[in-house]
This record gives C-alpha cells, structure tokens and sequence, in this order.
C-alpha cells in the first residue's frame, strides 16, 4: 500500500516571476559589483577598521552576552537556568552558511538535516519526522510556524544574514514563556538594530551548488536618535541529484527585501517597525514546481519606567501564500486521485503585551498576555485537502514567572502559560526551575516544565484524497493535544582561563502521541490519532577552547535515547515509529584561526549517526556520515573575499529521508564570496 501523509517533496516556495534574475544575466551583474567594489576600494586604513569590527569575541564576552529568551528580559548567558546556545554574528559568518538553517548546524543542541535543494529537518532532543511539530521558531518575536501541521516551512525563513545579531537556541520545554509548540525546544532568531547596521554593506558571490548570490543594506539615520535600513537579497541554487546521479529538477531561487526603523531618542521610550516581503520558485523531483511569498510588518514600543520595570507591546501581520503540486493519490497500483495544485494562504494578526517589575528585593516578576487570530484559506487538490477549505482560530494567552532570590547564589522560578485556542479549549504549561550560581562564574540549574503540542490543520482538517474520492486518510476529528513533561539538569560555566562548558541531561514523558489508526469494520479510512506514548532521555555537552589568542576550538556532543511504544489496547500504523527520526549520537568539531595577513581559516568536522525512518509498517535508514564544511577568508580593507567548502567528504550522499527513488543526496559545494563594508 502507497500512503502519503503528507505530500513527500511538497515545501514551499515564494512566487518568483521569470522575469526576475535569471542565472545568466545574475552571474554577469555579480562579476560587475565585484569588480566595482575592488576598485572602488583603495584606503589602506579601512582593514584596520574592518578587522576592529568582526573582531572574534573572548570567552569571557561570550559568557557575558546578553539572552533574552530563557526569562523574556535579558540576562547574562552564563546565569541563564536552561539548555541555551547563541549562535552569534561573527559564528555565522565564519561559517560561511549561506542560509539559516545551515547556519543552524552550528548549535550543538539541533538536530540539522538537508532533504533536498530547498528543505531541511531541524528539530531538538528528537522527534524530527516529516511532520516534526514540536520545535517553536521566531524572527523578532514573530512566530514563523505554520498552522497547517504545526512545523516550520524552512525555505520561507530568510533574513539578510550580515544583519542578524545572534541565533538563540534553546533546547527543552519553553511553553510557560513562549506557549504550545516550544515543546522541545524554541529558536529566536533575533536581528540587529538600525542603529546597529548603518553605512553601505554589499555581497555577492557563487559557485557549484550555490549558482549565484547577491545582497546589499544600507543604513542611515532619518532625524537624532532614528535609525534605518533597508535591504534586499537573492540566491540561486543548482539541482540536488537522486540515488542513480540523476538531476533532482529541484533547484531554486529567491528574492527577499525588506527595511527597519528604530527611534530610541527618549530614554524612556524606544520604537521599531520593521517588515520584509519575499518571492521564489522550487522545482519539485516529483515535477513542476513549488511557490510562495509572503511578507509581514512588525511594530513594537518598550517603555522603561525604572531599572527594575519596563513593559513593551508589539504587534505583528504575517501574510504567506503556498502552492504545492500535489502527485496523484495511487493505491496499490490504482489511481485514486489525479496530480493538481495546492493553494494555502494564510494571515495571522498578533498582539503581545509583557511587563516586568520587582516587589520588593526577592521577587523579580515578568508576566504579560497575547491574542493572535489566523484565516486560513485553501484551495484543495484532488489528492489532498484541509475541510473545511477556510478556517479562523483565536488564540489567547497569559503568562506569569517569578525569580525568587532566595539568596545572593539561589533563585527559584515558578511561572505558567495559560493558553485557550479553539481545537482544545484551554491548555495549561507550567515551570519550576532552580538556579544555583555558586560562583560568579560557575551556575547549576534544574527544571521540570510541562508543555503542549496543540492540534493543527492536518491532525484534524486532512482528507487524502479530496472527497468525493474514496477517503483513504483523514484528520481525526476527536484529536488533540501532545504533552510532554520534562526533567532537566544542567551545568554551565568557566572552568578556566582558556575554557567554557556546559552540560544539559533531560528525561522527557510524552503522552497522547499522533498516531495512524484504522476504522473498525472497514479498515479505511485510517485516521490520526493520540495512541503513542513513551519518553526519551540524553544529554548535550559543549566546550569551547582558547588554545591561543588566534585559535579557538568548539566541541559539540549529543546523545539521544528514545522509547515509544503504543498505548495497551490502541493501535498504530506505524507501530510508533512514524514520529522520530533522529541520530543516537551526533558530534562536531569547529576550528576558528585568524592568522597574519588577515587571514581566516575555518573548518567543521561533523559527524552524525544514522537515522531510522518509518513509513507505515516498514522501516528504513540513512547510513551515518562524517562531513566537513571549510571557510578560508582574505579581510582586505574594507573588503573581504571567501571561499567556502560544504559537504567535502562526499561528492554525494544522503542527509534524510526513507529509502526509495526519490530521496535525494546532499552534493559536494564550492563558492566564492566578495563583501564590501563602508
């Protein structure tokens, strides 16, 4: 039997007109500004001021750094009570990734998998399937999760990257902050200021894979103490190939823009708005191509009362359009369903309020309250639809949490989300968390947290294929939520001169599992259930080392342990097995060297265990891997010029995906890369 629960191949992309830069005429305008920028480009006192600014920061200053997405307000990330990894600017661009969700490899605590051109798998402490559901993502406080099936259209999530501060990346529960879907973890991805990014910057580049890239921002100040920018990108990316070397037909191309405006002339009152608009275009191994676009539009106003209070509103519009072409629907050899498009668009309006306040000096208090409505309208295919084809969903929300100080080296943190949405009514997520700093530079901390997968579209809405089709797979129409209730311990601190660490442990219990269950009497059709159950536990280390003042060494290490069985009594498909696909152990090694003559070497040694996927009743693997990705970068003046190496170990191999035809192999990449800063 052939099911397909959700359209294999089918992730979105932005609506890119042909008319746009086709790969010719785009590699000719590349050469054109890299020869421009290096004649233009003859100072030499501007690499002193270069080097000065992407000056590679001390483990003392990474300790330092500032989260915000631990407690909502920020704090030093040596005192953050929670699995945390930042992955800051200067990280990124020494790695060369060129997109987010390779820059996310380099938090230690994800799991990162590319399945094609244009898709990756990116979860934390597992459950990364193909409809992995329990991870919540934001941009600048703007959820970027989709409602259709609770999970992140990656190829959607773009940013100029030159102007991304830093990747939070918290693994574990995050609901009584941040609400359902921050089950295992939550990634904030948080962009710098106007004030932060002004003067011109300009990147272009390409290669293999990555055919061609070009970007460009400029900032500047409208009146004292307002800031702008604006900015706008595009990329092309070369088809992946298939398990006989044949061409994927999955390539790729996109354009993003966007601008930001921060006013920060009283000392009280600070304001932002901010928005980006973007289009594309994904070819599809399966045939035709994938599109989308999209844009959103962000304001948000902080007022500071006193040191110790200060409360901020932000509002937000997302607006994003899907269309998939879907294969026909084929069961055991006979076709049920023809191919056809599937249309989403879908518009969420968000509002956020939070206020944070001390009563008297033991009590540090944050709590505050949100609603978010989303209209979701869906032109079905013949061999998938979301009944009913329009839907509106009110979300309601408030949050409290308190710091207790118990002494000057021990807090206890108590807080919950309370949360109402219209699948399940209200849901409730609490936290307790002890923080034991013992030195000044030295934290344990411990943690049990409850947190919600609430239902989405394709738990409840699925119809495979479209009535009045014999239906083979539905929604269930009595689904609903996913808990999970964690157990965490953890370490993070200095233990030298030279080295920092950290070390989180957890033990998860995850109850009311989506499983696929079978229609007594008839067998079909199968529907979704909450019949898999079980826990999963592991640990997550990483250290970095300063060997010298010019050498500096990470290392990363995870493991994972999971055990999911089916409930006594119930029934599942895939024998409970359809909900993870995840490494045991997974490892990385990243080594930064800033050398003389302005000279950069970067390298990172990955390795990762295999991967078990289920599909219905059978089970296959991808094979673990070892793989290195290398950036080696001139800074000259102003400008700086790259090569980055990805995936050097293998002219091909796979990263994801069950065993057949169409899964598609990662290829070996090389690209060059010129940026000019003034």
């Amino acid at each position: 039997m052939t099911m397909t629960c959700a359209p294999r191949s089918a992730v979105p992309v932005q609506t890119l007109g042909r008319a746009g830069m086709s790969g010719t005429w785009g590699r000719s305008a590349l050469a054109c500004l890299l020869v421009s920028v290096l004649i233009g480009t003859s100072r030499a006192d501007m690499g002193a001021a270069l080097t000065g600014e992407l000056k590679q920061m001390s483990l003392e200053e990474l300790m330092d750094l500032q989260v915000t997405s631990v407690a909502r307000h920020p704090e030093s990330l040596r005192q953050a009570a929670a699995a945390i990894q930042v992955i800051t600017r200067e990280d990124i661009r020494r790695s060369g990734a060129p997109s987010i969700p390779e820059a996310l490899r380099l938090a230690g605590n994800l799991e990162v998998a590319r399945k094609n051109a244009h898709d990756w798998g990116i979860s934390a402490r597992g459950f990364n399937s193909s409809l992995a559901n329990k991870l919540l993502v934001m941009i600048d406080g703007r959820t970027v999760y989709t409602p259709l099936y609770s999970g992140v259209f990656w190829d959607a999530q773009d940013y100029l990257l030159e102007d991304i501060d830093r990747i939070e990346v918290i693994s574990g529960p995050g609901g009584t902050l941040w609400g359902a879907n921050a089950v295992n973890g939550v990634i904030n991805i948080i962009t710098r200021s106007a004030a932060d990014s002004q003067g011109l910057y300009a990147e272009g580049g390409g290669g293999t894979q990555l055919r061609g890239l070009a970007g460009a921002r400029y900032g500047g100040m409208l009146a004292p103490g307002v800031g702008f920018r604006v900015y706008g990108k595009y990329f092309d990316r070369d088809d992946e190939v298939l398990a006989d070397g044949a061409r994927a037909g999955d390539g790729w191309h996109r354009a993003q823009g966007g601008f930001r405006v921060d006013s920060d002339a009283s000392r009280a009152n600070t304001f932002s708005a901010h928005g980006d608009f973007y289009a594309g275009h994904e070819g599809l191994n399966t045939g035709g191509a994938a599109q989308t676009a999209g844009g959103n539009l962000v304001g948000r106003w902080s007022h500071v009362v006193t040191t110790e209070s200060d409360f901020s509103l932000q509002a937000y519009y997302d607006r994003t359009h899907l269309l998939i072409p879907i294969v026909p629907f084929v069961l055991n050899g006979i076709e049920l369903a023809p191919a056809g498009n599937l249309h989403d668009d879908l518009s969420t309006y968000d509002i956020d309020f939070q206020h944070r306040f001390s009563l008297g000096p033991r009590h540090h208090i944050v709590w505050g309250t949100g609603y978010r409505f989303s209209h979701d309208v869906v032109e079905n295919a013949p061999a998938i639809a979301f009944l009913p084809t329009t839907l509106d969903r009110n979300l309601f929300s408030a949050f409290v949490q308190d710091q207790i100080a118990i002494s000057a080296k021990l807090s206890l943190i108590l807080g919950s989300k309370l949360e109402h949405n219209d699948y399940t009514g209200f849901e409730v997520e609490p936290n307790v968390r002890l923080q034991w700093t013992w030195t000044p530079n030295q934290t344990l901390w411990s943690a049990i947290s409850r947190a919600a997968r609430t239902p989405s579209r394709i738990d409840r809405d699925l119809a495979e294929p479209a009535p009045p089709r014999t239906l083979v797979l539905r929604g269930g129409r009595d689904y609903g939520s996913e808990y999970v209730t964690a157990y965490e311990l953890g370490y993070r601190g200095e233990i030298s001169s030279t080295m920092t660490g950290s070390l989180s442990t957890f033990y998860n219990e995850y109850r009311d599992v989506r499983s696929t269950s079978v229609t007594p009497g008839t067998i079909l059709p199968l529907f979704f259930a909450n019949n898999v159950a079980g826990h999963t536990d592991g640990l997550e280390l990483s250290t970095r080392y300063q060997l010298a003042d010019f050498w500096s060494l990470q290392v990363n290490y995870d493991y994972l342990q999971e055990s999911l069985h089916v409930r006594p009594g119930q029934f599942d498909l895939g024998n409970a097995g359809n909900e993870t696909a995840d490494p045991r152990h997974q490892a990385a090694l990243r080594s930064s060297m800033s050398l003389a003559t302005h000279l950069e070497v970067d390298a990172s040694l990955r390795w990762v265990d295999a991967l078990r996927f289920q599909n219905g009743s059978v089970t296959g693997e991808v094979p673990s891997y070892f793989e290195l990705d290398t950036r080696i970068a001139w800074v000259l003046e102003r400008v700086e010029l790259a090569l980055v190496g990805q995936n050097l170990l293998h002219a091909r191999h796979p990263e994801y995906g069950f065993v057949d035809p169409g899964r598609e192999q990662i290829q070996r990449s090389v690209y060059g890369k010129i940026s000019w800063r003034y």
